[in-house]
């Protein structure tokens, strides 16, 4: 038993035309929406500040000898065994305890970072805080205990600091102009989607046009409305 279905065709020309007619809707969204992500980037999310330092990862203690380049395979590859020292609760809770600090080990890992710089026997260590010159000193306090740390407990190698911790003057967040320009986005987004969204929904018959692209039949008259005295 076969069944006849009419699938409903979205036409790309009315969709154009519906957001011709509602371009002024479109900026103004746009607008404020960007508007809206300025401000809140500006005037409610903290900024944030990074320090960072580096340091060299060597596979032996004694560093006066030469170099061969197998020991700099093998130093490059002990970056990523180091980092997970450098965060680890061995060396953070030291941190806290010589700062004085007034927060948890997770809370302090959570601002560390570790990473190898070129995938070279070069470390980075970063933090990030609100206040910069935190940020500072715990990047400081962390290239003076992770060294003792790692020689405990690889028993093998050496790391010295090669860079001083130092602080980016300028905040790493939030990014306002960025922020901005994806809150218009956002905005005109959503406003084009909930455009289509009332065109595709929409299944009454507005003009003479629906009349025969929907029903398929002819439009032979139409009955204006008018006003006469308050009454329709």
């Amino acid at each position: 038993m076969e069944e006849n279905q009419d699938y409903e065709t979205i036409d790309l020309l009315e969709l154009l035309g519906v957001l011709r007619q509602h371009i002024l809707a479109l900026l103004l969204t746009t607008v404020l929406a960007a508007l809206a992500g300025f401000l809140v980037s500006s005037f409610v999310l903290t900024p944030q500040y990074q320090a960072s330092a580096l340091m060299i990862v060597n596979t032996r203690q004694d560093t006066s000898a030469n170099v061969t380049s197998d020991q700099l395979t093998s130093a490059s590859r002990l970056v990523s065994t180091y980092s997970i020292i450098v965060k680890s609760d061995t060396v953070l809770n030291q941190v806290i305890a010589n700062l004085g600090l007034n927060m948890t080990y997770e809370t302090l890992a959570s601002k560390v970072e570790v990473s190898a710089v070129d995938e070279t026997q070069v470390m980075e260590i970063t933090v990030t805080d609100p206040n910069p010159d935190g940020a500072r000193q715990v990047c400081e306090q962390i290239t003076q205990v992770a060294p003792d740390a790692i020689l405990t407990a690889v028993e093998a190698g050496s790391v010295k600091v090669i860079s001083a911790a130092s602080v980016d003057p300028d905040p790493v967040s939030p990014n306002i102009p960025r922020n901005t320009a994806i809150a218009g986005v956002l905005g005109l987004v959503a406003c084009v989607g909930i455009l289509f969204l009332r065109v595709l929904l929409d299944n009454k018959i507005n003009t003479e046009d629906d009349v025969t692209k929907h029903l398929g039949l002819t439009v032979i008259g139409v009955i204006p409305n008018y006003e006469n005295g308050g009454k329709r």
